[in-house]
Order: C-alpha cells, then sequence, then structure tokens
C-alpha cells in the first residue's frame, strides 16, 4: 500500500450521491487517511482527507500538510490532491487557501479574480526548469462554488490519470518537487508581504472587519517594526530597511491628533486605513505609503496610484468608496496635483511635521 493505491482506491469509492454519513466507503477512506502509516510521506508532513461535512465535496481531496503548522487550507499555502468531480482524474496542486476570502469577496468571480491574479505572482517563484511537465491550473469539471475557486487558487499543478497512476516512485518524486515549490513560493509571499522595495510584487488581499475600544483613537494601530531585517533572495542575501513602516507608524501618531483613528489591524494589505473620530460607519480613508528613494517620484507616485485603484477595486466591493491617500516619504512636487486630479490626496513628510495637496489640508491632516 502507499500513496498510489490511496488515489486509486478513492477514485475507485467515492460516490458523492452517497452522503457524507460515516458508513459510506468513500468517506471512511479520505476520514481514515490521517491514521495511515503507509503513505511513506517526507519527514515533517502529514495527509489528511477532505470529503465534505454535511454535504459531499463534488471535488474529494487528500491535503498534505506541514506539521509545523505554517499549512493552512483556509488561508495559506499548502499541497492538495484533489480529484475532478467525475474522479477521471487527481491533481497534485499548490493551492492558496479559499476559505478565508469569502467574508470580503463572496463565492463567486471575484474571489475566483483575486485567486488567479496572486497565483501568478506566486508562480514566478517557481524554477522553470524543474516545473517542465507542470500545469497552472487543474480542470476540475465542476461548476459548482468551491471547484472553481480550486481551480483558480492553483499556483502550479501535475494532473494524473486514475486509470492509469504512475508509481509510488515517481508519485514521490512529485511530491518532493510539490514540496520544493511550496518552500520556493511560500517564501516569496513572505518577502512580499513584508517588503517595500521596488521590485517586490505587490501583496494579496486579506479581509477583515476592525473595532477598536472607544476612546483610544490607536487601538487598532500597530505599525510594523521598523528595525532593519535579513531575507534571502534568489541565493543572495539582502538587507531591507524597513523605512515603509516608519512612515506609517509616524504618519500614525501624528494624524491621531488630527481627529482620525490610525487603523493597521487585520487591515493587510492595506497599509493604513482612516477613520474619523466620532463617525458613522462607512466613511473610510485608505493609505498607501510609499518611499521616495533616490529622489525617484515618478516610481514612487506610480505604485501608489495603482495600488490605491486596485485594493479600492478588490476590496471595498459591495461597500461604499473610500477616500484615497498616497502618503510619501518627501514632496511629490508637480505629481500632487496630478495625483488630486485623479481623485488621490497627497500627504507627505515636511521637515519635522507633515505638508500635503489641497484636500489633504482641507480634512486637516497637515501642519504646514
Amino acid at each position: 500500500m502507499g500513496m498510489r493505491d490511496l488515489l486509486s482506491e478513492v477514485a475507485r469509492t467515492y460516490d458523492r450521491t452517497a452522503g457524507s454519513r460515516r458508513d459510506v466507503v468513500g468517506q471512511q477512506v479520505l476520514r481514515g487517511v490521517a491514521s495511515r502509516t503507509d503513505l511513506a510521506l517526507p519527514h515533517g508532513y502529514k495527509a489528511e482527507g477532505h470529503g465534505g461535512q454535511a454535504t459531499p465535496a463534488a471535488t474529494p481531496w487528500i491535503g498534505v500538510f506541514a506539521q509545523d503548522g505554517e499549512s493552512d487550507p483556509k488561508r495559506g499555502l499548502y499541497l492538495a490532491y484533489i480529484f475532478s468531480a467525475d474522479l477521471r482524474n487527481v491533481t497534485l496542486t499548490l493551492q492558496q487557501g479559499i476559505t478565508w476570502l469569502e467574508e470580503r469577496l463572496g463565492r463567486g468571480r471575484a474571489r475566483e479574480e483575486h485567486l488567479r491574479h496572486h497565483a501568478a505572482r506566486l508562480r514566478r517563484a517557481v524554477s522553470r526548469r524543474e516545473s517542465l511537465g507542470w500545469v497552472d491550473e487543474p480542470q476540475l469539471r465542476d461548476k459548482a462554488a468551491r471547484p472553481r475557486a480550486y481551480e483558480a487558487a492553483s499556483v502550479i499543478a501535475k494532473t494524473y490519470d486514475t486509470a492509469g497512476l504512475p508509481s509510488d516512485v515517481a508519485l514521490m518524486e512529485d511530491l518532493l518537487a510539490g514540496i520544493a515549490f511550496l518552500h520556493q513560493v511560500r517564501e516569496a509571499d513572505r518577502v512580499w508581504w513584508t517588503g517595500d522595495e521596488a521590485d517586490v510584487l505587490e501583496m494579496s488581499y486579506e479581509p477583515g472587519a476592525h473595532n477598536g475600544p472607544i476612546g483610544d483613537p490607536l487601538a487598532d494601530f500597530h505599525p510594523k517594526d521598523s528595525s532593519d531585517y535579513v531575507v534571502e533572495i534568489k541565493a543572495r542575501q539582502q538587507v531591507k530597511r524597513r523605512t515603509h513602516e516608519k512612515l506609517v507608524e509616524d504618519f500614525g501618531g501624528h494624524i491621531a491628533t488630527c481627529g482620525y483613528d490610525p487603523i493597521t489591524r487585520l487591515q493587510h494589505p492595506k497599509d493604513l486605513v482612516l477613520r474619523r473620530q466620532g463617525a458613522a460607519e462607512g466613511e473610510e480613508w485608505l493609505v498607501e505609503a510609499k518611499v521616495v528613494r533616490g529622489g525617484n517620484q515618478t516610481v514612487a507616485v506610480r505604485e501608489a496610484l495603482g495600488q490605491l485603484y486596485e485594493y479600492r477595486h478588490f476590496l471595498y466591493q459591495g461597500q461604499d468608496d473610500p477616500f484615497l491617500i498616497g502618503l510619501f516619504s518627501e514632496e511629490i512636487g508637480v505629481y500632487a496635483p496630478y495625483l488630486e486630479n485623479h481623485g488621490i490626496t497627497s500627504v507627505w513628510r515636511s521637515g519635522a511635521g507633515w505638508a500635503g495637496s489641497p484636500k489633504a489640508q482641507d480634512w486637516g491632516m497637515t501642519t504646514t
């Protein structure tokens, strides 16, 4: 017995129409995966079978997770063998978690667009030579929301015919390759979430509600550590400076004295959200912070404009549009009126204080 026999057994016994009761054979096979000792998984990894709970899954799957807890099928990155709805194929796929996006993006097209967009970003971290024979997405052949989301969430995938599965040795080789891809993509994802360099890709979207203690304008303001830190990128070591976080931290402390609540808690990928103290729900200012590097205002402005538009489109569907603010580490000159013409207010450091475009001054966000 081994992974080949397990995959074959699921394809042979799973019956979506039989329900999800404990006495259903296919469900028993999947529920028993976690206790199996014959799968010869790589050290530090475990497997779990999933066939649905109250409702049988359209596309049953077996997850392969790191025992250190880093893999989370609801919101993290993980590996899974996902069966097509007709059970003719099973695909080893590097998946993004899909469940956590439902609250903000729903279960339809918006979620799929986000997943597919971020999968394309993550895919750039995968070694091309090692990924020969792999594809981007599996074909699960079911129109339900969850299978469609699984397809969109796939970063890279290897599909097998269940009637002619490869040997356990070949399956293990592919699984080890998948684990290597997982490490590459996970590290790249961490760099993108914490970096503010010009060559860092945009971050993925993370929704969340934010309710802090009444009366404390800084209750939900928790800027990231601004100390230097080290990351490994493409076999070379870089020291990245968290000047971006320092900019957010300083502005947050300032804006709290201007009658606004600065909020960072649970706001990724948003840099900062502002709400007017004592104002009604719904009015919100979305702030994107950019460090002007080497005097290059153009790059900083372009990145701020693009990300503000992108976040407003994806993160505020079904809600009132936020006011948009570009926060900069230094004056941006002629770009201030340019941004205002595009509906974006700008604020920047000015000596020991803060200056900004006319709208920022009208809102009482500046000191000069």
